[in-house]
């Protein structure tokens, strides 16, 4: 899929195997440090279910990542995804390129069938998207002190989430980020 911006364009497409480096040192230099790449480098390795995304404009130049995550439920669990981590190199922010990538990625988990995304993010750059408080449907952080407004939900089948509520757990790998 191609994105146009003023002065811009990028495709968004799958991470191929020889994207590994290129989206380390986007994370890098997004994120200052090198925790969020070690993240994505270990997901790569251990999560098969994941969906990863570069927009390249000719090089990569941000990634996104949403791997399975897992609502437990009083009665049932129920899986979805997470959107973590996103980069964009700092040299192509505030140019739409992230956006394009949450949109494409969303795009993408709606036409799999997936119930729900949850994030951890600024709360007025997820809204333009859909997100709201995950305490709103329910949903709980797995991690304690997470405040209400950074922990979010987009509900993309809300037949499929009926009735559900509960602790949303994410993969062990972001234990300690």
């Amino acid at each position: 899929m191609r994105a146009r911006y003023p002065g811009h364009v990028v495709s968004i497409r799958a991470e191929q195997a020889e994207d590994a480096p290129a989206i380390r040192h986007v994370h890098e230099q997004a994120f200052g440090q090198p925790a969020e790449a070690a993240v994505v480098d270990r997901l790569r390795q251990t999560c098969k279910d994941s969906l990863s995304l570069v927009a390249d404009d000719g090089a990569v130049v941000g990634h996104i990542l949403f791997t399975p995550v897992e609502i437990e439920g009083a009665e049932r669990r129920i899986a979805g995804m997470a959107l973590a981590p996103m980069a964009v190199h700092p040299d192509h922010q505030r140019q739409g390129v992230g956006s394009q990538l949450v949109r494409g990625g969303l795009d993408i988990l709606r036409g799999r069938g997936c119930p729900f995304a949850i994030v951890v993010g600024h709360p007025e750059y997820y809204r333009r998207f859909g997100f709201e408080p995950a305490s709103r449907h329910g949903l709980v952080s797995q991690w304690e002190g997470m405040p209400d407004e950074v922990f979010m939900a987009l509900i993309l089948d809300a037949p499929a989430m009926t009735g559900i509520s509960g602790t949303a757990r994410y993969r062990e790998e972001f234990d300690g980020l």
